[in-house]
């Protein structure tokens, strides 16, 4: 069946409104430049310092900041950022360094319509990039968790409530496995419509 112009057109009229577009638009530009002040920062506290010691301490501000906005978006960094990252520093210098580059290409891509082509391309690689970041991340921290107790409650107490903070990030890595691929599969469905509509469009013209 030949796909016309007022298919398409059709199409694209039940994408987001203006406001709605207006605000997606905004976010990731605001995003992309927050992260790239941190990239910033942490390529200078690194020339200045010449190692990688304090390297947190130098951008720890608009790194939480930039990462409790991303609630908006995905709820398990920030989960990273406060719960794992904040509390246990061991495992500091390995969410600046997994995260960055991904995040920084990933907003940038949200920026614009135009490059969603590059967007639903890329994330072959990136998304799998930070999710493996985030599982190494908690793995490093689980250690120092054991040792600490951090978090943890045990019994006795007067509540009668007891919680193993180690467990429970166990339990985290392991939602993983039933979750990534579902996501991931989502993220190729999702690919194939949008680029899909551009080739559909690109007919037409």
């Amino acid at each position: 069946m030949k796909t016309t112009h007022g298919d398409v057109a059709a199409r694209k009229k039940k994408g987001p409104g203006a406001l709605a577009t207006a605000y997606l638009v905004i976010y990731n530009v605001v995003m992309t430049a927050g992260w790239l002040v941190i990239a910033v920062g942490l390529v200078r506290a690194y020339l200045a310092r010449g190692s990688y010691h304090g390297l947190y301490y130098s951008i720890e501000k608009p790194l939480k900041f930039f990462q409790t906005g991303a609630l908006l978006e995905v709820l398990s960094r920030v989960f990273l950022t406060w719960a794992v990252t904040h509390s246990v520093r061991e495992v500091r210098r390995r969410l600046l360094f997994y995260f960055h580059f991904e995040i920084i290409i990933g907003y940038s891509f949200n920026t614009s319509s135009w490059l969603n082509p590059l967007r639903y391309t890329f994330f072959f690689a990136l998304y799998p990039m930070g999710v493996s970041g985030e599982l190494l991340t908690i793995y490093a921290a689980l250690p120092h968790v054991q040792k600490t107790g951090l978090y943890s409650v045990t019994l006795p107490n007067k509540y009668n409530f007891s919680f193993d903070y180690h467990g429970f990030l166990i339990l985290a890595m392991v939602s993983y496995i039933p979750l990534f691929p579902q996501l991931y599969f989502h993220m190729i469905r999702q690919r194939k419509k949008v680029l899909g509509h551009v080739e559909d469009y690109s007919k037409v013209e």
